[in-house]
């Protein structure tokens, strides 16, 4: 998928995420009684507009999502104003918009799930690298080795693996048989839980390749290449074998740019390379899985609702165990549209078009759990303050003190963007990426 085309539709996916942000602030506001004196697509100034009923319909200039106008937003006074609800039903209103952008995430989410996606299945599963201080370590597993077997059961891919090690109860121990160097070597680990992950793990990252041997005086070595990467995909392209390499190199013309992902630990990261006609990679030595090929899979529609749900539900804990990297990468942890946007085209260069959809899905969750945080102007706090007021019987607080909540949160939201779109700015400049 080309760059323009990525791009394009990101933005067609952030437009659509907050467009029907907003109209889940429309439509409770009217099934709540409330006068909506406009409803906008876009930001003005107004291009045109159609009155319909009590409400004008417009379309705006400046294509940035949408606004629903109130009457009496900040005003009780105001006939039929949204501030002269009561606080459950103000509380039900600010919350319309981000519930809304969550059920998108997860029709998008499960959507994506329930495609047809490409798995590399071969004899066994290698083992690129081993987590420190992981049971495959205690186990004494090695980079570069070949898992076989699990619990005596013959594995294909690493979904066979983690299926096999989430079968046995918590603080089990598991037999592997392990092919290292032609000879067959048996094993046993004792998977923990990971809680980030929500599931048993041994410590180990899979692949289908590992690079043995990088000579010190090639392009290669010049470009980044080191031994114990795993070379990924070459320009978008799957590498599991000898002929996938072969063939991701002849795509590319002589003197044309090999953008080359590799698989390092547990990151990633792209390197560059002028293609001098190449039929593998100048002065790497590789290991590949044995009888490695394409297979393509697709879970059952039930399953792929379930683990969309579970993507849904587990975010806020996932944000939660994310705090550390934010404070240690917020210009990596933090972004806004032009980060997104980066993002985004990173993503479906390195993992396919159809991630498109996966990243449409993180859009709207994100719009929407964004929203939820409660600081004024943002939904959240408009429920903070419909919650504490629900809490106290209706009584409402202190206009004064509500304006200036408002005003002290939309400078440090202002102060907020205008850091992120700096950074973001700034890593686009300087080409630098996520590492995807």
């Amino acid at each position: 998928m080309s760059l323009p085309v990525i791009i394009i539709l990101f933005i067609v996916s952030l437009f659509v995420a907050m467009c029907l942000h907003e109209l889940g602030h429309f439509i409770t506001s009217k099934r709540a009684g409330v006068k909506v004196e406009e409803f906008g697509i876009g930001i003005p100034p107004r291009i045109f507009g159609i009155k319909r009923g009590e409400t004008i319909y417009s379309l705006n200039a400046i294509p940035i999502g949408a606004f629903v106008k109130a009457a009496g937003e900040n005003d009780p006074t105001v006939p039929r104003s949204l501030a002269g609800k009561g606080p459950w039903t103000r509380l039900g209103i600010y919350a319309a918009g981000p519930v809304v952008n969550i059920f998108l995430a997860f029709i998008l989410l499960s959507a994506f799930l329930a495609l047809p996606y490409t798995v590399v299945a071969g004899n066994g599963i290698m083992v690129r690298a081993v987590v420190e201080n992981s049971p495959a370590e205690q186990a004494g597993i090695e980079p570069g080795d070949v898992i076989l077997e699990v619990a005596g059961q013959p594995i294909q891919n690493s979904a066979d693996l983690s299926d096999m090690v989430n079968s046995v109860e918590a603080g089990t121990e598991i037999s592997l048989t392990l092919l290292r160097d032609g000879q067959e070597v048996p094993k046993t680990v004792k998977p923990k839980f990971d809680e980030q992950q929500q599931e048993q793990v041994i410590g180990i990252y899979t692949g289908w390749n590992i690079v043995s041997q990088v000579d010190e005086a090639s392009p290669s070595y010049e470009a980044g290449i080191r031994a114990g990467d795993t070379i990924y995909a070459i320009n978008g392209q799957l590498t599991y074998n000898d002929d996938s390499m072969s063939g991701a190199l002849d795509s590319i013309e002589e003197g044309g740019e090999l953008d080359i992902l590799l698989l390092r630990g547990g990151n990633q990261t792209t390197v560059s390379l002028t293609n001098g006609g190449y039929q593998t990679l100048p002065g790497v030595d590789m290991r590949w899985l044995e009888g490695a090929d394409i297979e393509q899979e697709r879970l059952p529609v039930w399953e792929a609702v379930y683990m969309g749900a579970r993507y849904i539900i587990y975010m806020p804990v996932l944000i939660v165990q994310a705090i550390p990297l934010i404070i240690q990468r917020p210009d990596l942890a933090l972004v806004g549209p032009i980060g997104a946007g980066q993002l985004t085209v990173e993503v479906v260069r390195s993992s396919g078009s159809d991630t498109i959809l996966f990243m449409g899905g993180i859009i709207s969750l994100g719009l929407g759990i964004f929203n939820l945080f409660p600081i004024p102007p943002l939904d959240g706090g408009g429920m903070l303050v419909a919650l504490i007021e629900g809490f106290r019987r209706g009584k409402r607080l202190s206009p004064q003190k509500v304006r200036l909540a408002q005003y002290i949160g939309t400078a440090f939201l202002i102060t907020l963007m205008v850091v992120i779109t700096f950074s973001d700015l700034y890593r686009l400049i300087s080409g630098k990426g996520f590492g995807l």
